[in-house]
């Protein structure tokens, strides 16, 4: 996932969620949905 999310503080909050998302579904749905909007606002980064 750190090929698509660019920026340091996203990859540290993807950490920060990766571990949360074991403790439920509402934790789980926030994790993907954090996953496919930092993959969309990264895709322009370089």
């Amino acid at each position: 996932m750190k090929k698509y999310i660019k920026t340091q503080c996203g990859i540290d909050k993807y950490n920060e969620l990766r571990e949360k998302s074991s403790n439920g579904i509402l934790h789980k749905l926030r994790f993907y949905l954090f996953c496919l909007i930092a993959t969309i606002r990264d895709m322009r980064k370089k």
